[in-house]
């Protein structure tokens, strides 16, 4: 049982807040802030079995955070401060005469301020069933622990009702826990409050590419149960049924009032404790915060943000600060609901008088980014879908005119001119985290990230924030890989070979920053460590298809499919030829697949060939011709080793001096499947003419009369450097050996997406330290550097044939789940000079 604070007298006025949710412990913080807790006794009631959590991330419990490292409430902080905290000690009621609280267990607090806290609860439709056994709601840690408690015992299939925020998560949940998922919306999109029509569309393209199966425009009608009472399916109102083991309700919330109402309370002809600018019901000592409260505009706001204005305005009213108050808030939101990111702002359904959208679509990749812009040529607000990293940006932007056209808002890189917009261009007025109202101004009077948290808070609510946050403080300090681990990507790979560590969720909370552990990462990390592991596999015993279990969580977009995704949603295909050399009967094969599958065909400059256009569901069909016929994958979605182009060498021409084809497809061989911080390439040229390029690679050989000349740091593209020159006249085997160590040198210090070239200019000591570590093994690590790539070579397998020898592993390859082998309608093409292109259009006003 708590202790109440030794120091408190007879005379000190007692606050006794009702409820310990985030809006309850944030009125806590706040009253420290303003002195209350020195000056009044503070005790609080909490309903659940346990303090304050973070409901915000609720669905991370599946990914492995438990329910304390989900806490918000830190002992100390309580004991410091004399807080009194009950926990699963719910108010029955109260006394406004008497000024008393009595709680479940007969305890009776006397109050001079009562602060109602008490959130919202699930809205469940009135249908029949709706209790059966196997009906949960999706509110509490508790509820999830029924939910996954239920589901492995008695369910394969789980449905949600309700497609809102909260209902995705929850779709989240049931798919991590391996239950094939439904979710029934009655509105005719995803998200309705938040997206639009643009915006739901490509919400559902990139869900349904999940696995997950949708059901829009339609409502529940019926639990259906078995004899033994259990949930076993439902009816819709459109006339179906759905087979289905549990169902979870997430149809809305609405405000916990009842209290309140039995009390005298004033509430809002549609709930919620009515209440004024300073947070006060109609009883002058009684506050409300919360999705309980109605604000003076006459809205219940069901998000944190406002939730935590309000905690902050009832304790700077109760400290007698007559400036606080709240009047309304922003709805802005980004959160990422099954990896996908979205996010809206301000006018979001563009409904001010003459204004006019600005939208970019490609629903076919999950891509939607909508601005509404005023009359004047003023940010109104926005919509973004599946690619909301200039959220933080555009949101402050919101009433001003934006420093760039609108369309260069929302065009992707390379599409239109590029956009000099950053965090610098936002007045220091600009609230950067509307969590906590932080401004940029704020944030800039602080040096690091966690001097900002300490100091203001920022970054630490929904943490849509914390990317800005970061390129507005000095850039010098901080050298992590990210805000979750403070290691560079060269420490956190010696970590991982070191200790052995075979997932990201152990190296994370093993190694990660304080703040991040027990989190699920980001976007900068988790591909990094994927990449790591992969290229680690072998040596600590880790799995090395990427494809299963943790891993699969952890792979860039392209790895997701074994398959480059194109602009259109289709993806190409790209099997692998060693140095460029193939039979003819092998190319009449990828000759009759291009045919037979519609596929554009194209010769690159890598000697392979690409095939554009394939569907998803058709990719296993594809991939089964060519490994019957003896190819392997290309690896060309994956930061790996894309070739070893070759010229014919020797054999053929007539200046050649070495066998470059043989040696070309042995070196291409040997590295295929070799993950790396970067895509890796190279070539092989029988004679000084250099007909390959070499010298434009990662790694390029060229012949010499007395053997081999080994190249490294090379690159084209938009950055050229021409490769050095690392050893000369070297046999087979000293070739090999070198290449082996360097690679292996490179994988070890290399920075995330830095390329050899870039590398090769940034590393201590540039060429002549990689000279001296790989050709004179000046720090005695080579033998080290050879086994681990002996690791990868005896160990290498081919993900496409993998692929097909497992049916779980092809049932990921489906546009739809509910309809496998059916194709995307949305995917289309057109004609072109006897191929396809894609028929996509790229930017709409309207």
């Amino acid at each position: 049982m708590p202790k109440p604070n030794p120091a408190q007298t007879p005379h000190r006025p007692t606050i006794v807040l009702v409820g310990h949710g985030m809006v309850g412990q944030r009125f806590l913080e706040a009253a420290v802030e303003r002195g209350l807790a020195a000056s009044h006794r503070i005790v609080v009631l909490c309903e659940e079995p346990r303090p304050a959590y973070d409901r915000v991330q609720l669905t991370s419990y599946f990914a492995g955070r438990t329910p304390d490292e989900l806490s918000l409430t830190d002992r100390a902080f309580l004991d410091a401060h004399g807080i009194e905290l009950y926990v699963d000690e719910p108010a029955e009621s109260f006394d406004r005469e008497a000024r008393t609280v009595t709680a479940r267990s007969g305890r009776v607090l006397t109050y001079d301020t009562l602060v109602l806290a008490t959130g919202s609860y699930p809205f469940v439709p009135p249908v029949p069933g709706k209790d059966a056994t196997g009906c949960f709601v999706y509110r509490t840690i508790e509820d999830l622990l029924a939910i996954e408690e239920y589901a492995k015992k008695h369910a394969t299939t789980g449905a949600v009702v309700g497609g809102g925020l909260l209902g995705l998560e929850a779709a989240g949940a049931l798919r991590g826990l391996g239950l094939a998922t439904h979710v029934v919306e009655f509105a005719p999109r995803l998200m309705p409050v938040q997206v639009d029509e643009g915006g739901g569309a490509a919400l559902l393209r990139t869900i349904t590419g999940m696995g997950l199966t949708v059901h829009t425009g339609t409502g529940t009608q019926e639990i259906v149960t078995g004899e033994d009472g259990s949930v076993s399916g439902m009816k819709l109102s459109d006339g179906s049924e759905l087979a289905t083991d549990l169902v979870v309700f997430s149809a809305g919330v609405r405000p916990r009032d009842q209290l309140a109402r039995e009390h005298g309370l004033a509430v809002g002809e549609r709930g919620g404790i009515t209440v004024d600018a300073q947070c006060r019901t109609s009883d002058p000592d009684v506050y409300a915060i919360g999705e309980c409260a109605q604000a003076v505009d006459g809205r219940v706001y069901g998000l944190v943000a406002p939730g935590y204005e309000m905690a902050q305005t009832a304790a700077a009213a109760i400290a007698a600060d007559r400036e606080a108050s709240f009047t309304g808030a922003d709805l802005s939101t980004k959160l990422k609901l099954l990896g996908v990111d979205v996010a809206s702002f301000g006018d979001a359904h563009g409904t001010a008088e003459g204004c006019l959208n600005v939208v970019y679509s490609d629903s076919r990749s999950g891509t939607y980014k909508k601005l509404v812009m005023g009359a004047g040529g003023e940010l109104l607000g926005g919509v973004l879908v599946g690619d909301a990293d200039a959220y933080g940006l555009l949101r402050p932007l919101t009433g001003t005119v934006p420093p760039v056209p609108a369309e260069q808002l929302v065009l992707p890189e390379g599409a239109g001119a590029p956009v000099a917009l950053g965090p610098e261009s936002l007045p220091g007025s600009a609230v950067i985290c509307s969590c906590h109202n932080v401004t940029k101004d704020a944030i800039q009077a602080c040096a690091t990230l966690p001097e900002v948290k300490k100091c203001t808070k920022a970054g630490t609510g929904c943490g849509s924030c914390v990317k800005v946050i970061g390129q507005l403080l000095p850039q010098s300090g901080d050298k992590g890989l990210c805000g979750c681990f403070a290691q560079t990507r060269q420490e956190l790979y010696e970590i991982v070979r070191a200790l052995r560590v075979t997932s990201f969720r152990a190296l994370l909370d093993g190694h990660g920053r304080e703040a991040a552990r027990g989190g699920e990462g980001c976007e900068v990390c988790k591909p990094t460590v994927g990449s790591i592991i992969a290229s680690l596999a072998p040596t600590i015993g880790a799995e090395g298809y990427v494809l299963d279990g943790e891993q699969a969580a952890l792979q860039d977009t392209n790895d997701h499919f074994l398959a480059n995704l194109q602009k259109n949603g289709s993806y190409s295909v790209v099997p692998r030829i060693p140095g460029g050399e193939i039979t003819p009967e092998k190319l009449i094969v990828i000759g009759e697949v291009a045919r037979d599958f519609g596929l554009y065909t194209k010769i690159t400059g890598g000697q392979r060939i690409d095939l554009f256009g394939a569907q998803v569901d058709q990719l296993p069909r594809i991939w089964q011709r060519l490994v019957e016929a003896g190819f392997e994958s290309g690896h060309a979605y994956g930061k790996a080793l894309r070739t070893v182009k070759s010229c014919v060498g020797q054999t053929w021409c007539r200046y050649g001096v070495q066998d470059s084809v043989r040696m070309a497809i042995d070196l291409e061989l040997r590295y295929r499947g070799l993950r790396a911080p970067h895509k890796l390439k190279s070539a092989v040229s029988g004679c000084a003419r250099e007909c390959a390029e070499a010298q434009s690679k990662d790694f390029g050989v060229i012949a010499t009369a007395s053997g081999w000349n080994l190249y490294v740091g090379g690159n084209g593209g938009a950055t050229p450097r021409h490769a050095d020159l690392l050893a000369q006249d070297l046999d087979d085997a000293e070739l090999i050996r070198l290449i082996d160590r360097f690679l292996m040198f490179y994988i070890r210090t290399a920075d995330r997406l830095e390329r050899t070239a870039a590398w090769l200019e940034r590393i201590d000591g540039g060429l002549d330290h990689v000279r001296d570590v790989v050709v004179h093994d000046s720090l005695g690590i080579c033998a080290e550097l050879e086994a681990l790539m002996a690791d990868h070579v005896t160990h290498y397998r081919d993900e496409w044939a993998e692929t097909l020898d497992d049916p779980d592993r092809l049932a990921r390859f489906v546009s739809f789940v509910n309809a496998p082998g059916v194709p995307d309608p949305t995917v289309g093409f057109v004609p072109e000079r006897d191929q396809i292109k894609p028929d996509l259009p790229l930017l709409s006003l309207s």
